[in-house]
């Protein structure tokens, strides 16, 4: 059978013995060489079928990928264009991997954009998932292992994936190896060209395109990918594959912006950090290669230790003291109905209050010193810090003049720093980094904070009218009540900011991320430019 590749044809199925379908007239065969059998998948910007190449002996499988632009005004078409021959020229400088589909060629043809690659047979995680159930911990670790070397590969070649998902990495069935596939959304060193628009369906297109929602990073989806997006989005990849659920489905922390997925997996604390610094909001936080993570994966698990008490240690303080027959209420000492976090922290307090109701029978130097027996070594451990000794480090102090002179003398690193109060008008702080810093009731009037990372910042009160924000990112920020009048926020990220009270009268929202609800616990009016570049209405 032939298939037509017609998005708008009523019967696209036609006997092989025809050129043309039969429903709606569309030529059935590519360039006079390309004969499509059946569709594989759609996406927001066109579609894969699988083909015949009618020119070679035996006609062999390929896979034919359409770039279908929306429309075919020439910026869209442009912008298409590049698109396609971007992922054509990365194909064709990584595909000697073995693990990476290879080109087989490419041409334009009537307005639409057409790859020919490799085909690989097998399933998709996603598709494995679904049919097999979830994975356990060394089976996501086993995939980790065999994924991050493909990883490391196309990073080498200055090349970031940027869609990295379950559906997008197949277990071939010829020899069971992942390959990792659909290099539309790729970003290289050259090719750095901003462009936009608008994209439907699973994948989002801006800035020619920024991967999937939730499993891309903010600073992806803010169009600053780095190579440890790639590791945030096979982070979140693991996720679905020890969950069977995407991150849209498990919900996100409104404080951080974390991804909620710890108290739904069954696996030990080590592979739960390797994890979590995979998923790091903060890039500086994350895995910052392959090969650091890989590293960190090849580590030895270590094995819980278990320190027989004795009586010259305070372990002894652990022992069981014979019990009383005790009344309990109906359900009082039944902890199923708590989650198993909540359980293990329910069991170590009502621990703690047994042991801080028994008469203290330890010696001055007992107390001072803590030792313990470990394989018949005795290991001494230092007494614990007091408190005042934690916080003898204290936090740097920035006074506007200093932060001013140290931005002018090239520091742009202010992150976590408290800058609460401070007059900053009309400062000149292009591309400053601010993450999780405290800017409550902060003067920012005027100020140039475009390109700044503004991500999870207090900015409670703040005054920010007339200041440049031109691509700042303010993912998470906390912006109640801040004074954004007349400020210019075109291309800013304001994903999960919360902007109860805001005041955007007259504000520049222009190709901002940022959702109807948001806008609605926030002051507008006429003035205000709406993020599709219309004016607002009422206050």
């Amino acid at each position: 059978m032939s298939y037509c590749i017609n998005p708008a044809c009523p019967q696209p199925q036609n006997p092989n013995s025809v050129n043309r379908c039969q429903a709606c007239g569309s030529e059935l065969i590519l360039r006079d060489r390309y004969q499509i059998i059946q569709p594989l998948g759609k996406g927001g910007f066109g579609a894969t079928f699988l083909s015949k190449d009618t020119s070679l002996p035996g006609s062999p499988i390929c896979v034919i990928k359409e770039l279908r632009p929306s429309t075919t005004t020439p910026s869209v078409l442009e912008m298409s264009r590049k698109l396609f021959e971007r992922e054509a020229e990365t194909l064709g400088k990584i595909g000697h991997h073995p693990q990476v589909p290879r080109l087989l060629g490419y041409f334009e043809w009537k307005k639409h954009f057409y790859l020919v690659q490799e085909y690989v047979s097998g399933s998709t995680l996603k598709q494995e998932v679904k049919k097999q159930g979830i994975l356990d911990q060394e089976q996501v670790k086993q995939f980790l292992i065999e994924i991050l070397p493909v990883i490391s590969y196309i990073h080498s070649q200055e090349v970031i994936h940027r869609d990295i998902k379950p559906a997008n990495i197949i277990r071939r069935s010829q020899d069971g190896h992942l390959v990792l596939i659909d290099f539309g959304a790729v970003k290289d060193h050259v090719n750095q060209t901003h462009l936009a628009s608008g994209g439907t369906g699973e994948t989002a297109f801006t800035n020619i395109s920024i991967g999937t929602s939730g499993f891309a990073p903010p600073e992806q989806m803010a169009l600053r990918p780095v190579y440890a997006s790639d590791i945030y989005a096979l982070g979140v990849t693991c996720i679905f594959l020890l969950t069977g659920k995407t991150p849209n489905g498990l919900g996100y922390d409104q404080i951080n912006g974390e991804i909620l997925w710890r108290p739904l997996v069954n696996i030990s604390d080590w592979f739960g950090k390797i994890l979590e610094k995979m998923l790091e909001v903060s890039v500086r936080h994350r895995f910052q290669s392959a090969e650091e993570l890989l590293t960190a994966l090849k580590t030895k698990e270590p094995e819980k230790k278990q320190v027989e008490p004795t009586s010259n240690s305070l372990n002894t303080a652990f022992r069981e003291e014979p019990k009383e027959p005790t009344v309990f209420h109906e359900h009082e000492n039944d902890l199923s109905w708590m989650s198993p976090n909540t359980q293990v922290a329910q069991k170590i307090r009502e621990r703690k209050t047994r042991i801080e109701k028994k008469p203290a029978t330890r010696s001055l130097p007992q107390m001072k010193m803590r030792k313990e027996v470990t394989k018949g070594y005795l290991t001494t451990v230092s007494p614990k810090k007091t408190t005042a000794e934690l916080n003898s480090k204290t936090p740097e102090k920035w006074t506007a003049a200093t932060l001013r002179s140290a931005y002018v003398k090239g520091r742009r690193d202010f992150a976590d720093c408290n800058l609460s109060r401070l007059n900053l008008r009309n400062a000149k702080l292009s591309g400053v980094n601010f993450y999780g810093a405290n800017l409550h009731q902060s003067d920012l009037q005027g100020a140039d904070l475009s390109d700044a990372n503004l991500g999870h910042v207090n900015l409670t009160n703040t005054v920010l009218k007339n200041t440049n924000l031109t691509k700042a990112y303010l993912s998470t920020a906390s912006l109640a009540g801040c004074d954004l009048r007349d400020a210019d926020l075109t291309n800013a990220y304001l994903s999960g900011a919360n902007l109860r009270g805001a005041n955007l009268c007259g504000t520049n929202l222009t190709n901002a991320m940022v959702n109807d609800r948001q806008l609605d616990m926030a002051k507008t009016n006429w003035r205000t430019i709406m993020p599709n570049g219309k004016r607002g209405s009422g206050l």
